[in-house]
């Protein structure tokens, strides 16, 4: 059975990659805030040293360069420092080798290594149990609580007007459909990647492939710019605690930049400039 990447035909000669979460949707906070560190938390037994490790967590998933690393990717990290500071976590090599060596990582490449792995899966269990009680947390987040940042919609359909447009995402596919169509985003998007397909870079490979002239990633993470740098695509950020202005910025130049093949160079290090200073700088 062909896969949506397989399938998919480009309709323009330009491409436009968004990012979801943090990026395009204002709901990084909130799901890191009230989702991702509780559950972490409970399923983990470790309320006693809740503050510092939420602390430390909100610190990694949200407010340096590591912001928007993949949800086990965080986990992985902030098992080990439990594990260092803390408590000592069953099974945690096993975790961590996986998160180091699988090509995908998602709920469904969990399960699989659940059913393969002969070693200690203690936890790789509660990995899981963990990622799908935080796809109902998220679920059971009020709409209102799931808004794109201001001047969202505009830029893309701005950028519809010249590019095909890709959602490129490491969350979970059916919250970001469901954000995408709630706040009247998904009719402007030509194809949805997201975490069950493969890594940001992959998927951007993949696109790139189709014979597209130039694409850009659109993203608000320095896993997001890596993934564009590696694919020689062009960047362009979206800065923490700055989004609104990036997004009204997007509209007003650079579409038409990249429209005019002007985007790359100056313009482009500028803003990689204030967006890596940004990141640095952001929980100091």
């Amino acid at each position: 059975m062909m896969n949506i990447l397989e399938r998919y035909k480009p309709k323009k000669n330009l491409l436009i990659c968004i990012d979801s979460d943090g990026c395009a949707i204002d709901t990084m906070d909130i799901k890191h805030i009230k989702c991702f560190g509780p559950v972490m938390i409970e399923e983990w037994e470790v309320s006693k040293w809740e503050n510092e490790i939420l602390e430390r967590w909100n610190e990694v998933n949200l407010y340096t360069l590591t912001r928007g690393i993949n949800r086990f990717k965080g986990l992985s990290k902030a098992l080990v420092e439990i594990n260092e500071k803390y408590k000592k976590i069953e099974g945690l090599n096993e975790f961590v080798k996986w998160t180091e060596e699988t090509k995908e990582l998602s709920n469904e490449s969990l399960e699989r290594e659940i059913k393969n792995n002969t070693g200690d899966i203690t936890c790789i269990k509660k990995a899981l149990d963990w990622s799908i009680e935080v796809n109902k947390r998220i679920d059971s987040l009020h709409k209102s609580d799931k808004k794109p940042f201001d001047g969202v919609k505009e830029g893309i359909e701005k950028a519809k007007g010249i590019a095909d447009i890709a959602i490129v995402s490491s969350a979970n596919e059916k919250a970001v459909l469901e954000e995408w169509e709630d706040n009247g985003l998904l009719e402007s998007v030509d194809i949805v990647l997201t975490q069950n397909i493969g890594s940001k870079a992959f998927c951007i490979e993949k696109l790139k492939e189709k014979g597209y002239e130039e694409v850009l990633m659109v993203g608000d993470a320095l896993g997001d710019y890596e993934a564009a740098k590696k694919n020689d695509v062009l960047y362009y950020p979206i800065r923490v605690r700055k989004e609104n202005k990036c997004w009204k910025d997007f509209s007003k130049e650079a579409v038409e930049k990249f429209k005019t093949k002007s985007y790359k160079g100056e313009y482009q290090d500028k803003l990689v400039k204030m967006f890596i200073e940004n990141l640095s700088k952001s929980n100091s």
